[in-house]
């Protein structure tokens, strides 16, 4: 293993272990190294609770989802908890009868899973999303839903 990426692998669990244990929302490791808590909860904007699949071996899979102006997701539901970071721009979920919410650059959110929901870029550029699914082996991170 290089010296950079053992360094990398250090960083990436006091990162995690931080996180986990609640740390403050901005916390420095070193003078050069931050780490800045986006999210943490153990539900969905949905209010669902956050159950990780367990019937075949963990899957984690990241993404960037990237969207021209006007453009839609389609009405989908996911298989597995996500999380997800708006990198750049603007994304408007429409939850159907729960309403709809606006992600800005910055905004973080733990997506709804069993309810569904349409994204669309409501802004006026590209609108790049870091997501994360937390998944298991043979489920699928989305999946095509009717519009409610």
């Amino acid at each position: 293993m290089s010296i950079l990426k053992g360094r990398h692998l250090r960083l990436g669990i006091v990162a995690l272990g931080l996180l986990a244990a609640g740390a403050a929302s901005t916390r420095a490791l070193d003078a050069t190294t931050r780490v800045t808590q986006l999210l943490s909860t153990g539900k969905t904007v949905m209010d669902e609770p956050i159950v990780y699949p367990t019937s075949a071996p963990a899957r984690l899979t990241t993404a960037i989802v990237e969207m021209a102006p006007g453009a839609e997701t389609g009405w989908h539901t996911h298989g597995v908890p996500l999380t997800g970071l708006i990198l750049d721009g603007e994304l408007t979920v429409d939850y159907g009868a729960k309403g709809t919410r606006t992600y800005k650059k910055g905004e973080s959110v733990a997506e709804a899973i069993s309810i569904p929901h349409n994204g669309k870029n409501t802004g006026t550029g590209v609108m790049r999303l870091f997501v994360v699914y937390m998944g298991a082996e043979g489920i699928p991170t989305s999946i095509a839903a009717k519009q409610p």
